[in-house]
């Protein structure tokens, strides 16, 4: 099966449902909150984290089974039921209602499937098999933790609030250009694996040219959160 990979945007005006409350379940919806998205779990039961998120009124939960019509008005469902006829009157409503749908290891029943994903802060890396071996995709992922550590969230965090000033203060798009690339190749990065973030923000102003931000105060910068999918 070819796919064709997205990033999807703006979740938080979107209505998305998740079917099922196991422990699947929960990193789904997990996944779904780091995108900011708006989350209603419908399930009999869930696990003590989605009671939690209920609880704290970070997603909505129906407590019953999935029913006809549930998904009128949703944008993205995902289902994790092993139920074979709810996964095909699932798919069968998803067309009718242009529902961007996955069930969870049954590829025949959805109209997308989702990657392995690994986050550090901004920074988001989507590890897809086609659906062929989600746990070769889970290896991958695994690979991929190790050579992207939280670092990479300050960096990005960083590298944001330095471009504005750096579009500002540079016009020329290949000025820009060869400016990112100087500081993507300079030692910002290993300064802030080393936890000198001063350091790091210092030598980052000075190779975008911005002398005066050089000398105030550094910002604070968050470590990334891995979500798990």
């Amino acid at each position: 099966m070819d796919v064709y990979p997205i990033f999807l945007t703006d979740l938080q005006s979107r209505h998305c449902v998740v079917i099922g409350g196991d422990a699947e379940a929960e990193r789904k919806v997990e996944g779904l909150l780091a995108a900011n998205a708006a989350v209603t779990v419908i399930s009999e039961t869930l696990t003590d984290n989605l009671t939690l998120w209920v609880d704290e009124h970070r997603i909505t939960w129906l407590p019953r089974a999935c029913q006809p019509g549930d998904l009128r008005g949703v944008w993205l469902a995902i289902a994790t039921t092993r139920d074979t006829a709810l996964a095909a009157r699932l798919k069968a409503e998803a067309e009718t209602h242009g529902v961007l749908l996955n069930v969870t290891d049954d590829v025949p029943h959805s109209n997308f499937v989702a990657g392995s994903v690994m986050r550090r802060g901004p920074l988001a890396i989507a590890v897809s098999t086609s659906g062929c071996s989600p746990a070769l995709a889970a290896r991958i992922r695994q690979q991929l933790e190790q050579t992207f550590g939280p670092e990479y969230a300050d960096f990005l965090k960083l590298l944001g609030d330095l471009r504005q000033s750096v579009a500002a203060h540079h016009p020329d798009f290949e000025a820009r250009k060869a400016l990112w690339g100087q500081l993507l190749d300079s030692d910002v990065l290993d300064l802030l694996r080393s936890g000198d973030a001063e350091q790091a923000r210092r030598l980052a102003a000075s190779l975008a040219g911005l002398l005066d931000a050089a000398t105030s105060p550094a910002p604070k910068l968050q470590t990334g959160r891995q979500i798990p999918e």
